[in-house]
């Protein structure tokens, strides 16, 4: 996404690097709660809602790259101002957060887990075209929107069903 963004490969390299640890966090969060298969309890999922500030901490020390902290921190905020941890909404979120955000959502859309399966391409694409300007960025939603389009039409052409 950074790239198609426009972003220098040293910026994608940089969001990259927050991609892999924004939720490095989740370390302070009981397995219990995080591989949970049924709803959480509010103390439970307050318990979760303490991740981004537990990774930007522990990300905090590492005095080479700063920014590190920032995926951290703000990947759950919500471009509707309705997220956590500080209820920032639409661009006073960091840029880089806001991808990540888009990112996360779709890996853990893509992905099984403990309390439902992945979702298809198609109900990944409606969920992203649902969350365009409430929980994402619609930018960077309509960018994940695209590579998950073009990605599929370029293995149609490779199984030759197009």
């Amino acid at each position: 996404m950074a790239a198609r963004a426009g972003y220098s490969e040293f910026r994608q390299d940089e969001i990259y690097m927050m991609g892999l640890l924004h939720d490095v966090g989740k370390i302070g969060v009981p397995n219990e709660i995080i591989n949970k298969p049924s709803t959480l309890t509010d103390e439970e999922f307050a318990k979760i809602k303490e991740h981004p500030g537990m990774g930007a901490k522990i990300l905090s020390n590492i005095k080479e790259d700063p920014e590190l902290t920032i995926a951290a921190h703000y990947h759950h905020e919500r471009f509707d101002g309705r997220g956590y941890p500080d209820g920032l909404s639409g661009f006073d979120i960091p840029e880089a957060a806001r991808i990540i955000a888009v990112a996360d959502s779709y890996d853990a859309m893509s992905s099984n887990r403990s309390y439902r399966k992945s979702l298809s391409k198609e109900e990944i694409i409606a969920e992203l075209t649902k969350g365009k300007g409430t929980q994402f960025d619609p930018k960077f939603a309509d960018i994940m929107i695209s590579i998950m389009k073009e990605d599929e039409e370029r293995k149609q052409k490779e199984d030759g069903n197009v």
